[in-house]
């Protein structure tokens, strides 16, 4: 018999570490070769890791949840048959004799007992211990990792940590309620994977920017009327039109004379930067959460080839074959809730970009026009920005301008 050791590989250029999303294991099952052993996610790209061996396993290094390093230890499996372990994969551990008799220190260490231990006073007189990941998710985060109790081997901070602080820190002090009986039904859901990201990116925008809300009106009846039309006449194999590419369209042609909302903000190097590429990101939910898949260069699209990017990014998305250019690098955001938009919405910054227009659900309304009131479609625009390098008076305008376009959209295919 024989044990190999799989660490976790190199799951992109850059990439030091990834979190532990699904297992498909457990100690005791056996496993055979190219079987997926478990999914590791990392910038929102999901990867499966399968066994270059077959056998047993015998032990698992992490819970999902859990952030593991590359080339880090991720599971055992007792062979039949020793084999060279491919390079970068697998690695033997230091004392196979003792795996299966004596599990590791971290698998027999109380969780309760770390909880209540007193740190070290040693720990507490210097740098606090934590890997590069971790800091640099407590800087994004505005965390002084002094004030963070390490919970992990010699009091490292680890993610989870980061996420006891956060917690504690947006939830004020209040008196001690009473335990609910223990028949009370709970169920507790870990936060792990893509809902973790988005609680994550969602905290960061709304702990460093100040956002200023701008809801403006619009009367799409005109803009309604050429939609009906248009998509009456649409070509085979052309997707239907929504209001999503006109706004794209209207969009690019406003940004060209206000650059400042197509922009990102950098506030750590107090640097905001106008991009004259139109990189669009559409909010789309998905099965696992919030997504923000990216229509690059709108700026050269027509009014079918942006419903086209749309429908194919979105589903890219909801299926998880998105690539990562296609999840990074928008300049400006939309958020659509669709039919079900409400009046209005405040949705939150796309970090670091400065804007985001938020689009609410089209209803007929009575509309004054001077003489009598008239049904017309009404939608508003629910548009957020950085105040920090936004002016409410500059929001308006920009506003203003893509309005304009939209209630006459003739004027959305004039160059």
């Amino acid at each position: 018999m024989a044990e190999f050791v799989l660490t976790m590989p190199d799951v992109g250029e850059g990439v030091a570490e990834a979190e532990l999303v699904e297992w498909n294991i457990k100690p005791g099952d056996p496993v055979h070769e190219d079987m997926v052993l478990a999914a590791v996610m990392t910038d929102k790209a999901t990867v499966e890791i399968p066994s270059p061996v077959a056998g047993i396993v015998t032990w698992l290094a992490a819970e999902v949840g859990d952030t593991v390093a590359v080339k880090a230890p991720l599971v055992r499996i007792e062979t039949d048959v020793a084999a060279a372990a491919p390079a970068g994969d697998v690695a033997e551990p230091e004392a196979p004799s003792d795996m299966t008799e004596e599990p590791p220190a971290a698998e027999i260490q109380p969780a309760r007992e770390i909880d209540d231990a007193p740190p070290s006073p040693e720990v507490e007189h210097h740098k606090p211990l934590a890997s590069p990941a971790v800091r640099q998710r407590a800087d994004d985060l505005d965390i002084d990792l002094g004030q963070v109790r390490g919970t992990g081997p010699d009091g490292h901070i680890t993610h989870a940590d980061l996420d006891t602080f956060l917690t504690a820190r947006s939830q004020p002090e209040r008196p001690v309620v009473p335990r609910a009986p223990r028949d009370s039904a709970v169920e507790e859901v870990k936060v792990t994977g893509l809902r973790r990201r988005i609680a994550e990116k969602m905290t960061l925008s709304v702990s460093r920017i100040p956002h200023i809300t701008y809801v403006e009106e619009i009367d799409v009846t005109d803009l309604e009327d050429l939609r009906t039309t248009m998509n009456a006449n649409r070509r085979s194999g052309q997707p239907k039109l929504t209001i999503l590419p006109f706004l794209m369209r209207a969009l690019v042609k406003t940004v060209a004379d206000h650059p400042g909302m197509n922009a990102t903000f950098d506030d750590e190097k107090g640097v905001v930067s106008h991009y004259e590429a139109v990189h669009i990101g559409i909010a789309t939910q998905t099965p696992a959460g919030l997504t923000v898949p990216v229509v690059r260069h709108t700026e050269t699209l027509g009014l079918w080839q942006c419903a086209e990017e749309v429908a194919r990014v979105a589903e890219a998305a909801r299926t998880g074959t998105a690539q990562r250019d296609e999840l990074t690098g928008s300049t400006i955001t939309i958020s659509s809730l669709g039919a079900l938009g409400g009046v209005v919405s405040t949705p939150i910054i796309n970090h670091p970009e400065v804007a985001i227009i938020g689009v609410n659900k089209i209803m007929t309304r009575p509309v004054w026009d001077g003489s009598r009131f008239v049904p017309r479609k009404m939608m508003n625009l629910s548009s957020i920005f950085d105040h920090r390098v936004v002016d409410g008076w500059d929001a308006a305008v920009f506003i203003q301008a893509v309005k304009a376009l939209l209630e006459k959209p003739a004027l959305i295919f004039i160059d």
